[in-house]
């Protein structure tokens, strides 16, 4: 058994609570997805609080390399926090320039340790701040069918892609003071965008696999618009994948190409959500949630 695996099942455990090197340290677990392998992968990671944020370290120990768990949030910014008895879904957002040298300063002063590490390396260690995602339109409420998630889901994916929007539209706008040119994509941008477009993905995803099929069987009159919400959802991916590629250059893509397709795929999606609202709630409000398990 590894060393991170027997710190896991300690904390996990003892609610929080281990022994050993991270006896006196604030610790938490951290869940990313492999870039390479899509697979989860757990460690256990010293963290400082900022305000309401959180932020942890890739210090590898001051290795010269980047530990894997930070590849891994860069290619899917959608990562588990695990703190105490609490677990929650949260954004991973490297920090940049002089933002990253003010959170790794207030880091050093509460773990000095992390100034150590630094002199170890040539690399400038990175520092991610851990934003605990929003909750969606409509969670204040008991979820007691598929319409009722559906409506959860649906806030949620309206609500973060107003988010990356107004980032956008702000970003934009600012110029530098010497060629009064917009800066280029920021990893705040790209990280928020990334986490939206992975859940997007994961939804349409799980309905064309799960959730149109057994409405087609079970209400036959619906076919025609689940064709169409099939045909909608590729039309969301293409315009999806263009953004895509524009985020895999932050740094060369043009801002202005940026909000222009942010700006296409809200209107689809807008219209998407609300066609599909129209037509399925009906249907999905027989379908009680969470499922019950099989007999």
């Amino acid at each position: 058994m590894s060393f991170n695996h027997t710190v896991i099942e300690e904390f996990r455990a003892k609610a929080g609570k281990v022994g050993g090197p991270f006896a006196d340290n604030d610790l938490l677990l951290l869940t990313t997805t492999g870039a390479k392998t899509q697979r989860p992968h757990t460690v256990p990671l010293g963290y400082v609080r900022n305000g309401d944020q959180l932020l942890i370290t890739g210090s590898n120990l001051g290795a010269p390399h980047h530990p894997a768990w930070y590849h891994n949030l860069l290619a899917h910014p959608l990562v588990q926090v695990e703190i105490s008895t609490e677990t929650f879904e949260a954004i991973a957002i490297p920090a940049e320039g002089p933002h990253r040298d003010q959170l790794f300063e207030h880091i050093t002063r509460t773990a000095p340790g992390f100034a150590d590490y630094q002199t170890r390396t040539n690399r400038t260690l990175p520092v991610i701040a851990l934003q605990r995602t929003e909750d969606p339109v409509g969670a204040t409420h008991e979820i007691t069918n598929l319409a009722d998630k559906l409506l959860q889901v649906h806030g949620w994916l309206r609500a973060q892609l107003q988010h990356v929007r107004t980032e956008a539209h702000t970003h934009l706008t600012a110029r530098t003071s010497s060629d009064r040119q917009p800066p280029s994509l920021g990893m705040q941008i790209r990280q928020h965008c990334l986490a939206f477009c992975e859940f997007l993905t994961f939804h349409h995803t799980s309905e064309n696999d799960h959730i149109f099929p057994a409405l087609a069987h079970y209400h036959p009159h619906l076919r025609d618009a689940l064709d169409r919400l099939h045909a909608e959802h590729r039309t969301v991916a293409r315009i999806k994948d263009e953004i895509l590629a524009l985020l895999a250059d932050i740094t060369n893509a043009d801002p202005h190409e940026f909000r222009t397709e942010l700006d296409r795929l809200a209107r689809e999606l807008h219209a998407h959500l609300n066609y599909e609202e129209r037509t399925l709630i009906p249907a999905l409000t027989e379908i009680p949630w969470p499922p019950t398990p099989a007999t």
